[in-house]
């Protein structure tokens, strides 16, 4: 076996051994999802405390607060819908920021997961409000049960009030605006998650396998 002796200076160019591809069979990340969800929740908070001040600070300036009431329902949807959008889009950007490279379908994937889990614990919250306020009329209910009980003589007043139907048409159109409001929120959230998500996404290198 022969040797040749090389030049210092001569350059040798030898063939680079690729990095070892690292697979990935979880595309969903949880961790940063859930940190999206808090980032999420605590903007929202942040943000409709903020348009409230400001909102309640305007009506207390005003000279004629009465007359600008009607209009205090419309700003209120409004403000809590744009509050609702930046929050959603943040925490999209905080979700894929917090993960590793990624392409573009999983940084939509986990920015849906991302949604659909702040819509399903503000629904749930939502509900546990709802659900004390009915717990405590219903202890209080079963207070007066329990005075009816004791005292035979006493009568239950017949204050309950009936519904017409006019008033039930209008209760029903009322519930139906609330509902396409809810519906249109929901679509114009997830596509402010999204968004939020693709902008926050970092491109994976090129060897790495979509992470």
């Amino acid at each position: 076996m022969s040797y040749v002796n090389r030049v210092g200076d001569d350059v040798i160019n030898e063939p680079v051994a690729a990095g070892r591809v690292a697979e990935y069979h979880d595309r969903v990340r949880w961790g940063p999802i859930i940190s999206g969800v808090l980032v999420a929740l605590a903007t929202q908070l942040i943000l409709s405390s903020l348009f409230g001040a400001i909102g309640a600070g305007s009506i207390a300036g005003s000279g004629a607060p009465r007359t600008i009431t009607p209009d205090i329902a419309g700003n209120v949807g409004i403000w809590s819908t744009i509050a609702l959008l930046i929050s959603l889009f943040i925490g999209g950007w905080v979700t894929t920021r917090a993960c590793g490279p990624m392409n573009r379908n999983t940084a939509l994937l986990n920015g849906a997961i991302f949604w659909a889990t702040t819509l399903a614990l503000s629904s749930w919250l939502l509900a546990s409000g709802v659900s004390g306020a009915f717990g405590v009329a219903a202890s209080n209910a079963a207070g007066v049960i329990n005075q009816v009980q004791q005292q035979p003589g006493t009568v239950l007043p017949q204050n309950v009030p009936t519904v017409t139907a006019e008033q039930a048409r209008d209760i029903a159109a009322a519930t139906s605006r609330g509902l396409w409001w809810f519906v249109i929120g929901s679509l114009l959230g997830l596509a402010a998650s999204l968004i939020g998500s693709v902008v926050g996404a970092r491109s994976p290198r090129a060897n790495n396998y979509d992470r």
